[in-house]
């Protein structure tokens, strides 16, 4: 899906806003109590059914029935182990701030809020001059997020796939596709939201919009969470226009005026502010066709078909045996090297210049649309 196709409905000038990706991904846990569909795990294969698999030999869906909906084609290398908070973590931190400028670590799994050491993963970020955020589905967050407040947590960037227990399980396999389990989850997801909120962390809430079926959901939530929480839609990678096709629908019916368009210098994503005539701000987010010029140039997914995420930016793994992996891509795995390694190579330089080269260009088109 093309820049332009998600803009186009864009007629009266907006203005444009430029930065550079300064954010860094760490996948901090592989366990989840959930069993979506549409997962892609960061690209590992899930380690609950894969501890005793070898490089080749993991499965795409096992006992656990969770997913990793790339691994048959990206030749994932190792399972994803939990990061532990300890000196090798911080230097893990400190080299790659050094080498790419990090400023921002994100927090990803599986699910972070079961990772019992966050907040001494918040707190070590911290104390490596990062802010940090977590995307969590909020199955843990009442219990753990008063103390990642503690440790200095900046932001939650809730998940929402469902406003009722019959929408949130008909995204689950099928041994989880349960009512009553469903709702359990939505219960602590919004226990999560206020009690994030009451301890000063930033609330975001992002929900995809796949098709037309799925605008009613949007509206629910606006209905049932206060404005401080931050509602961004997000375009799904899997439907194309039609995801597209539903959030200019939705944006119609709230009346939605465009504010800002803020591009992501070295990242594909970008996302479009939107005010409502309550004064209320929502985001939509979207996907640009962003690459590295000479790693993605003779990829097989290399086309604006297979290439779904485009390049994101830069992951940082944990193996279990302790050694750090840093990823550029989920849907190509194998480009993952060991920590050591990626800093010596030429990806390492590629990514700063193509960070700065598109800054400058995108800053260039700089100008109400």
């Amino acid at each position: 899906m093309s820049e332009h196709r998600a803009l186009k409905g864009i007629r009266d000038p907006v203005p444009i806003r430029v930065t550079m990706d300064r954010t860094l991904r760490v996948k901090v846990i592989d366990a989840c109590g959930m069993t979506c569909t549409f997962c892609h795990n960061e690209g590992t294969p899930v380690a609950a059914d894969n501890h005793a698999q070898s490089a080749g030999d993991f499965g795409a869906v096992g006992r656990s029935e969770r997913v990793s909906i790339y691994l048959a084609t990206n030749g994932a290398r190792f399972t994803a182990a939990p990061v532990i908070p300890d000196e090798m973590f911080r230097a893990a931190l400190r080299e790659l701030r050094n080498a790419l400028g990090f400023e921002e670590v994100h927090l990803t799994g599986g699910e972070p809020t079961l990772h019992p050491k966050l907040p001494a993963i918040v707190a070590l970020a911290r104390e490596e001059g990062y802010s940090v955020g977590v995307t969590s589905n909020g199955e843990n967050g009442a219990r753990i997020l008063p103390d990642c407040a503690k440790a200095g947590l900046d932001r939650v960037n809730f998940s929402i796939f469902g406003t009722s227990p019959e929408e949130l399980a008909q995204v689950q396999n099928i041994r989880y596709r349960s009512a009553s389990l469903a709702t359990r989850k939505i219960e602590a997801l919004e226990r999560s939201i206020d009690v994030a909120a009451e301890e000063g962390i930033e609330v975001r809430a992002n929900v995809v919009v796949p098709d037309h079926s799925h605008v009613e959901r949007v509206h629910r939530l606006l209905d049932r969470y206060a404005p401080h929480v931050a509602l961004r839609v997000l375009s799904s990678l899997a439907d194309g226009d039609m995801s597209l096709d539903a959030i200019d629908q939705l944006l119609s019916e709230l009346r939605a005026k465009p504010q800002e368009i803020h591009f992501i210098a070295g990242t594909s994503g970008f996302r479009v502010s939107y005010r409502l005539p309550s004064g209320r701000l929502i985001k939509a987010k979207h996907i640009r066709q962003v690459r590295l010029p000479e790693t993605c140039a003779s990829c097989r997914f290399n086309n604006p078909t297979d290439c779904q995420e485009g390049y994101y930016g830069v992951r940082l793994y944990r193996d279990p045996k302790g050694t750090f992996h840093v990823g550029v891509c989920i849907q190509r795995m194998d480009l993952c090297l060991p920590l050591d390694q990626f800093l010596e190579s030429a990806v390492c330089g590629e990514i700063n210049k193509m960070r700065e080269q598109e800054f400058h260009d995108l800053t260039r088109r700089g100008r109400h649309l």
